[in-house]
């Protein structure tokens, strides 16, 4: 029996230097195709041609003549043959604030200069994991609506699988927050019930709160689990993820409230929040019950600066942000579940 050769990725590096070139064609060459340009433009009109080879992942170095990295990134994602190509930009400059204008511009990560070998391949590896979790997700959500409506229960139970399975990559990445998205669905599911909300109301906020983070993702591990206070730069960096994880979440046409909820979960009902200032009904319902979930789960998870704060100042902090930051109606409902909770189980998802 035939048995098909496995695809192999195909690895474009642009970077002005040859010996920076020789190097990633030594390391890259054994496990994927590679194809090297010297500059922006030699890349863009590479990728460009007609009968261009298929790129998978492109390697971006950030000080180039003619155009620097930014200045190519920029012209990636305005290409739609480009723009669903991620990008791992390269860079010898250890500058934290370089690599938070690289994740704003649509950089998935970074790698410094001199190249280690195993850190590069395996940064290569987890993108390509990735992003074929992505695509492989609108597969699988496309051929399940496809199916008979004998099949509509199977159907569901794997799509909540697949996104259950996608938000513990998502918590994954910061380490005290593990369960987070869980957590939230599960609170959010019990405050559209409490509201009278069908089940099948329930059960559409349920995913979009598992998946309200996914843009973590494209932020780098060292901004989430930072110790201590976040500058400017790095907190605009972290705002981000709700823009990468709309983006993401975008090509999921099933079900368009996924995209909204991770685009929108940090407005404020005030219109003080972001990324698009909403304010009051201007915010989908589903996700100003999520908000709310959201921030309880927030105040009552250990994260890298503070321990699990006491009972009494989350529903202190709850009522404050009353009809400020969260919806009135379901802020309530969310400080009777508190008040009902005298043991303070709910913490961290305790039984």
């Amino acid at each position: 029996m035939n048995v098909p050769p496995v695809k192999r990725h195909h690895i474009l590096a642009v970077d002005d230097d040859s010996m920076n070139r020789m190097m990633l064609d030594a390391i890259l060459s054994t496990d994927y195709d590679f194809t090297a340009a010297a500059s922006g433009p030699e890349a863009l009109a590479l990728l460009t041609e007609p009968a261009k080879p298929a790129i998978d992942l492109i390697l971006l170095d950030i000080n180039m003549p003619e155009m620097n990295g930014f200045e190519v990134l920029t012209a990636l994602q305005q290409a739609p043959q480009t723009i669903g190509i991620p990008v791992i930009m390269l860079t010898g400059d250890l500058d934290q604030e370089t690599e938070v204008r690289g994740i704003q511009a649509g950089a998935f990560d970074f790698v410094h200069k001199p190249f280690i070998p195993t850190l590069i391949l395996r940064r290569i590896e987890r993108t390509l994991e990735l992003k074929a979790l992505q695509h492989h997700m609108q597969q699988e959500i496309d051929r399940q609506t496809a199916l008979a409506q004998a099949q509509l229960a199977s159907t569901q139970r794997l799509f909540r699988e697949m996104i259950e399975t996608l938000a513990d990559t998502i918590d994954a990445k910061d380490t005290y927050t593990h369960g987070h998205s869980h957590r939230v669905a599960e609170y959010a599911q019990e405050i559209a019930r409490r509201a009278g909300k069908t089940a099948e109301y329930q059960r559409d906020v349920y995913y979009m709160a598992q998946l309200h983070d996914i843009g973590k993702i494209g932020i780098p591990s060292s901004l989430i689990n930072k110790n201590g206070k976040l500058t400017e730069e790095e907190y605009a960096a972290i705002q981000q993820h709700t823009v990468i994880g709309g983006d993401i979440l975008a090509h999921v046409a099933e079900m368009p409230e996924l995209a909204e909820a991770s685009r929108s979960h940090h407005e404020r009902y005030d219109g003080t929040g972001y990324p698009d200032g909403l304010a009051g009904t201007e915010i989908p319902e589903k996700i100003r019950i999520i908000a709310v979930a959201d921030s309880y789960d927030a105040m009552t998870s250990k994260r890298s600066y503070r321990d699990i704060l006491p009972q009494a100042i989350v529903r202190q902090e709850m009522e404050k942000a009353r009809g400020t930051q969260l919806d009135p109606e379901f802020d309530d409902i969310m400080l009777q579940m508190i008040d009902e909770d005298t043991n303070y189980e709910l913490q961290e998802g305790r039984p």
